[in-house]
């Protein structure tokens, strides 16, 4: 019932572009930005870590993790980050978005740091700490999903919300950049340095004492912006649909954001009292009212994310296998180790730089004109077609005159992941369930997200293992293996344009009138009226 609106609510849904949206940008992305730094650049450093601890005197290729430790290296952090969407999520609904925010950042900056300094008498010691370590990093991390893209839909004015939130989420494409930026400034100093020579010419010297440095610095960067960006989180006021709608204080919820939209408020604790009473009977997340509503919502948002993230994340934190399958970095022992993070960092910023990046903020640019369920069916589409052309001939691509050919499609598949569902499915969970239930349906979708990150992270690595032991080199995994991971992807993108049916479109509505909280509040009303009717006077 538009009546019912309150007028801070309004005030926020028809506000014109302020300052203080960037403000919330900023301090949001920051997070985002540190998250996939810390995601993303233990897949710089593995190839690094199987050369300095799984070495073998008189072998004669480099030191490889094997294949259940470079699982849990480049997957403890994701079911970290899976536990902390659904503690922190809860945890944002039960106590305000602010009051955790600060929690997840002072958790990301010290297992930033306690990752690079992972200790042990032995390599199992010091990849047990480092996997311990990024557990934690990674709930850290699981918390500033919800929480961020709770926040931001609850600032933003409906007319441009959509951009807003994929902008927070598009400083993901800037952090995966920075960590190639780093590793590439990193390995490049200390190659210049200490030089060392390729494993064929010497293979004990080739990974030079200093290499041990090279990842744990890579790793400790990580904590800097997270670190930054404390001060300003602790600053930012409660947004005023939590204190409003949930905490039920009307006078703070107006009190903070005059302060914010720089306009004088009313407090309307009368209109709140008025809905306190009619919430007192609202429906909780395992009710049959909520299945009803949103049931098939929630459906959506957690299947295509799941979807989207068995794609995304075997793409980017096994790229470097897939580059060295076609070639296109140098087989291990052709390199010294820390020239190696070299080449792989340089192919990872590449395909960052040319289309991770472009990619989220062409949805910045279009998600509130083309809608988020186009965008959403448009990328996964593109992902399904590029992951099939790459996969039914791929023997062409390995041939050396295609191999450009090949990384130009694998570009393309990131950028309309990132143009289309990685974008979207972080979106539309912020904007379409209820006030009280936001970020706890946030956490749930993104949770999903993350056990697909798992079964990508886990299945792509033992998919593309040769099944012929003589061709088990690091450089150059089997290409048999490869293949059908990309023909598994290419399903797994076309299943995810379906469950897209059942997402619903969010442009241009407000949060109340997409969560049907004021459907809920007319429901009420006329129970009330009824009632009022029927009681003799």
């Amino acid at each position: 019932m538009a009546g019912d609106q309150l007028t801070v609510l309004n005030a926020l849904d028809v506000a014109k572009t302020q300052l203080y949206h960037f403000t919330a940008i900023v301090i949001a992305g920051m997070g985002f930005f540190t998250d996939a730094y810390d995601l993303f650049c233990i897949s710089l450093v593995t190839k690094l870590l199987g050369r300095i601890y799984y070495h073998v005197d008189g072998a004669k290729k480099p030191g490889t993790l094997p294949p259940n430790v470079s699982a849990a290296v480049n997957g403890v952090a994701l079911c970290g980050t899976l536990a902390g969407q659904l503690f922190f999520g809860w945890l944002g609904d039960k106590l305000g978005r602010k009051k955790v925010y600060g929690i997840t950042l002072i958790l990301m900056v010290i297992s930033s740091i306690a990752s690079g300094l992972s200790f042990g008498k032995s390599a199992k010691g010091v990849i047990a700490t480092l996997c311990f370590f990024r557990f934690w990093l990674g709930f850290g991390i699981g918390g500033d999903y919800p929480l961020s893209a709770t926040i931001m839909s609850e600032y933003a004015n409906k007319k441009t919300r959509g951009a807003f939130i994929a902008a927070v989420f598009a400083m993901q494409g800037f952090g995966i950049l920075a960590g190639g930026i780093v590793a590439l400034i990193v390995s490049s100093a200390f190659d210049h340095h200490f030089k060392a020579p390729p494993y064929s010419v010497d293979p004990v010297g080739s990974t030079a004492p200093e290499a041990d440095y090279v990842w744990r610095i890579v790793l400790m960067v990580g904590a800097l912006p997270a670190a930054l960006t404390y001060y300003w989180r602790m600053r930012m006021p409660e947004t005023a649909r939590y204190t409003a709608l949930v905490a039920k204080n009307a006078k703070q919820a107006a009190a903070d954001m005059s302060k914010v939209l720089q306009v004088e408020l009313e407090s309307e604790e009368d209109k709140v009292a008025k809905l306190s009473q009619r919430d007192s009977n609202s429906f909780g997340l395992f009710s049959r009212e909520f299945l009803k509503r949103h049931g098939l919502h929630l459906f959506g948002t957690t299947s295509t994310w799941f979807l989207l993230d068995i794609a995304f994340y075997s793409q980017n934190l096994f790229q470097k296998d897939i580059f060295s399958a076609i070639g296109w970095i140098p087989p291990a022992a052709t390199m010294n180790a820390i020239h190696e993070v070299y080449k792989i960092a340089r192919a990872q910023t590449l395909i960052a730089l040319c289309s991770t990046v472009p990619g989220y903020w062409f949805t910045v640019a279009f998600i509130d004109y083309i809608g988020r369920f186009a965008i959403q069916m448009m990328g996964f589409f593109f992902m399904t077609v590029f992951m099939f052309a790459l996969a039914i001939p791929y023997h062409h691509w390995t041939l050396k005159p295609n191999r450009i050919g090949f990384v130009i499609m694998y570009s393309l598949t990131f950028f309309f992941a990132n143009f289309g569902p990685n974008a979207t499915t972080f979106v539309v969970p912020a904007e379409i369930f209820p006030a009280r239930l936001r970020s706890t349906c946030h956490g749930i979708s993104a949770a999903a997200g993350k056990a697909g990150a798992i079964v990508g992270a886990f299945g792509f690595l033992y998919a593309a293992q040769s099944k012929d032991p003589t061709k088990r080199d690091a450089g150059y995994p089997a290409g048999i293996g490869v293949k059908n991971s990309l023909i598994m992807l290419g399903v797994v993108n076309f299943v995810g344009m379906i469950c897209t049916l059942c997402v619903p479109e969010s442009k241009g509505r407000s949060l109340e009138e997409l969560s049907r909280e004021n459907e809920e509040n007319d429901e009420a009303d006329q129970t009330a009226n009824a009632t009022a009717r029927t009681v003799p006077v």
